[in-house]
């Protein structure tokens, strides 16, 4: 969430243009030539403004798994999103690293405060127990089982809703596909064939909350 007041600064050497929030260690002088500045923009955020726009959707039915993801930046990433798109707990099971791992807490930026975790050594157990309790699951995963994300519509299930991500190198445990009430994928045009597991994740979330 950009910070809701600053200032914009133009220095009068270089033409470097750049926002100075309060205690940013930028300072007055210019960052890139150490130039004078001077303010070109101030902005006075209104109190209260950020819980207006808050979205007031329950968070208490949808989760995230993330299975053996490696990157601690990633999850740290998935964590943030997972936040603004209204999960509220993260799974985070086998290898993947959890807000106890300082750089996990340097990418989500307090979001780890906000979404619950837990962490699990089997993801397999995990799921069939969240089935038992009645969670759908859904899996995030370029398979022939699988159909385009956007034909998943989240309000047709009133179910409590898990969204499973694999590994960044061989994917989503074929044993948790097996799991899965729904399989989805994200359609690419260009060559690669898989975006980051962040980015995709941030694809799906918006798309289920379509």
């Amino acid at each position: 969430m950009p910070s809701s007041s600053f200032e914009i600064r133009v220095c009068q050497s270089c033409g470097l243009r750049y926002p100075l929030t309060e205690r940013h260690p930028f300072g007055i002088r210019c960052p890139h030539c150490l130039g004078e500045t001077r303010v070109a923009l101030k902005k006075i955020g209104d109190e209260g403004e950020e819980s207006k726009k808050m979205d007031v959707r329950s968070k208490e039915t949808r989760a995230v798994l993330l299975d053996n993801i490696r990157s601690a930046w990633n999850v740290g990433s998935i964590l943030r999103s997972a936040d603004g798109f209204g999960f509220s707990h993260a799974y985070l099971c086998g290898i993947t690293p959890t807000p106890d791992v300082s750089a996990v807490r340097k990418t989500a930026l307090g979001a780890e405060e906000y979404v619950t975790w837990s962490h699990h050594k089997d993801s397999v157990s995990l799921v069939n127990g969240l089935k038992l309790e009645g969670w759908k699951v859904g899996a995030l995963e370029e398979d022939q089982r699988a159909n385009p994300i956007s034909k998943f519509i989240a309000s047709q299930t009133s179910n409590p809703f898990v969204l499973i991500l694999g590994s960044e190198v061989t994917g989503v445990d074929p044993e948790l596909l097996d799991l899965a009430d729904h399989i989805f994928y994200i359609p690419m045009y260009g060559r690669k064939r898989s975006f980051n597991v962040a980015n995709a994740f941030s694809i799906a979330a918006y798309a289920l909350n379509g």
